[in-house]
């Protein structure tokens, strides 16, 4: 099962195209192969900024319906519902994008997306009631997330196959350059927005500002429907796909189970501190500054500290691909050196969360949030997506990626919750979330080091791997791929192999 073996790559007869034959061999040009990378991944930018805009619209829903939204459960239900929704999504497009088509399922979640966002824009309850307003949010924002969740195991999974056809040496950064860092993108961009509209209408027209912040998510997904609309299925799912054969689904758990759990395990870690930290940033900030500062401060402060998501996240792309260091690697140090920050400003909270400290606060809690990023943020897609097959990667990748957006779900009730439980302690309620999120840092740190080692031509090796597996436990793999070979075709590759 070790997936760091070369592939030795054949020439191929003529007509013929061998299965060891490495997919950086396929002949496309230079955009062709960046224009997958691109289609594939960069939908996650709209992931990210649907995701984050909502903890500045939460705040400002709160002011704008104190009693109807601030002390309901509305707030959690619009924060947490869009997980629920992406964990649905993820589970049935990671099943369409393997037995079906990849572009075909990635087009259907970006449809999906546009929709209800726009749907979300616009929520309206019945007779203008508060009520009925964050009703239709919630709805909306559940089926939102079904759209979303289609851009991980149909969307990363293809960038991650593009990648493989690109040069050796670059294919992990091109993967967390548009996987990772566009939804770190989209987080600080987001930032920037809401800050921006509140400024622009004032804080006497936030019921237009949280509209406005909505609406504007709209448009990431809409400006790549034309390159998804011709985008090429990726050439190793064109080899391995098993659309036209059964999946033997014992042999896959045989062959998966423990890589799976562990992937789904630091999944779920990284996600349960990732999203609810960052939904919550904004509420964070504003006890720090006080009741009375103006939104449109905390909002500035937000930026601030989402930009410490780039600077994390665009290190561990290019340290991913170090020859002596890889994927598993950083992430290992991201996460144990994130434990110690955490711990680190758990301790020193007392202080840092006096008001005229709140740029210390800042500056240490975006610390803390890079090494997330540097560490399990970038790299915990790429693990996902390279530690299996071609054939069964949509749901390998989408199981995993669901766990750990059950961890996103759990993470902002959790938050909540220990927030709640500390009363009328201020210190203990913003202390006690990061002793939680660097004790789980330091547990996944663990983990980790039980993941196979993650090379460039992983994808290649996975596959003759696992087609070995098979072919030893008598599953027959001659219809594996989108084109199937007749029995004439089989038997003269069978013969130039043996030779």
């Amino acid at each position: 099962m070790a997936t760091n073996e070369k592939v030795e790559a054949q020439t191929p007869a003529e007509g013929e195209t061998p299965r060891n034959v490495s997919v950086a061999k396929t002949e496309k040009g230079v955009w062709d192969k960046y224009a997958g990378v691109i289609a594939c991944g960069a939908g996650l930018f709209s992931d990210g900024y649907l995701n984050n805009i909502i903890g500045p619209v939460n705040t400002m829903l709160k002011r704008i319906y104190p009693g109807a939204f601030a002390n309901s459960s509305a707030q959690a239900n619009v924060s947490s519902i869009t997980f629920a929704g992406t964990v649905l999504g993820m589970l049935f497009f990671g099943y369409t994008s393997d037995h079906f088509s990849r572009k075909w399922s990635l087009f259907a979640s970006t449809i999906i997306i546009i929709l209800f966002a726009t749907l979300g824009t616009g929520s309206y309850g019945a007779g203008g009631s508060p009520n009925g307003l964050v009703t239709a949010l919630v709805v909306y924002r559940f089926f939102l997330g079904i759209g979303i969740g289609g851009e991980y195991p149909a969307g990363s999974v293809g960038c991650a196959e593009n990648t493989g056809e690109l040069k050796e040496g670059s294919r992990n950064k091109w993967f967390i350059l548009f996987t990772n860092v566009q939804i770190d993108l989209a987080f600080f961009i987001s930032a920037i927005v809401a800050t921006i509209v509140v400024l622009a209408t004032g804080e006497g027209h936030l019921r237009a500002a949280w509209r406005i912040c909505l609406g504007i998510g709209i448009l990431p997904p809409l400006s790549l429907l034309y390159l998804r609309l011709k985008l090429q299925e990726p050439e190793a799912f064109k080899r391995e796909s098993m659309a036209k054969t059964k999946t033997p689904w014992l042999l896959v758990a045989r062959y998966y189970w423990k890589r799976l759990t562990i992937v789904s395990l630091i999944w779920f870690i990284y996600d349960f501190s990732a999203y609810s930290f960052g939904i919550y940033a904004t509420d964070i900030l504003s006890n720090l500054l006080g009741e009375e500062a103006p939104l449109w401060k905390s909002l500035a402060w937000n930026i601030l500290i989402n930009f410490f998501y780039m600077p994390g996240c665009l290190a561990g792309a290019f340290v991913a691909d170090m020859p002596k260091m890889g994927p598993k690697k950083t992430l290992f140090i991201g996460v144990m050196l994130q434990g110690v920050i955490g711990f680190i400003m758990a301790g020193c909270y007392p202080m840092l969360s006096k008001p005229e400290n709140v740029a210390g606060f800042t500056v240490v809690y975006g610390i803390f949030l890079a090494l997330g990023e540097f560490g399990p943020g970038d790299n915990i897609g790429l693990l996902a997506s390279k530690t299996c097959a071609t054939g069964i990667r949509g749901q390998y990748y989408g199981l995993a990626a669901a766990l750990g957006k059950v961890g996103a779900f759990a993470g902002s009730y959790a938050l909540n919750a220990i927030q709640e439980a500390a009363g009328d302690d201020k210190i203990a309620a913003g202390r006690n979330p990061f002793f939680v999120a660097s004790a789980l840092a330091f547990l996944a740190g663990g983990l980790v080091l039980l993941l196979p080692h993650i090379g460039q031509d992983t994808i290649d090796a996975e596959d003759v791997s696992f087609r070995a597996f098979l072919e030893e436990n008598g599953y027959d793999t001659r219809k594996m791929g989108l084109g199937v070979e007749s029995d004439e075709e089989s038997v003269s590759v069978e013969r130039e192999d043996a030779k």
